[in-house]
């Protein structure tokens, strides 16, 4: 059996410039906002430390 991968793509608005954009739930570098440049996540070694409003879950 194959398992299934526990990471997925994140849809999140930006507090400073309401921006939605998507993001990698696990990544390993700090996003920014494509529009304002404001920090929305953080890597923590596993699931990123997310600063923004989650939207969706994406699968």
């Amino acid at each position: 059996m194959i398992k299934e991968p526990t990471s997925k793509f994140i849809k999140v608005r930006c507090p400073k410039c309401k921006n939605e954009q998507i993001m990698f739930g696990k990544s390993s570098t700090s996003v920014n906002c494509l529009v304002c440049s404001k920090q929305i996540s953080e890597p923590t070694g596993g699931k990123a430390k997310v600063k923004a409003r989650i939207l969706e879950v994406l699968e």
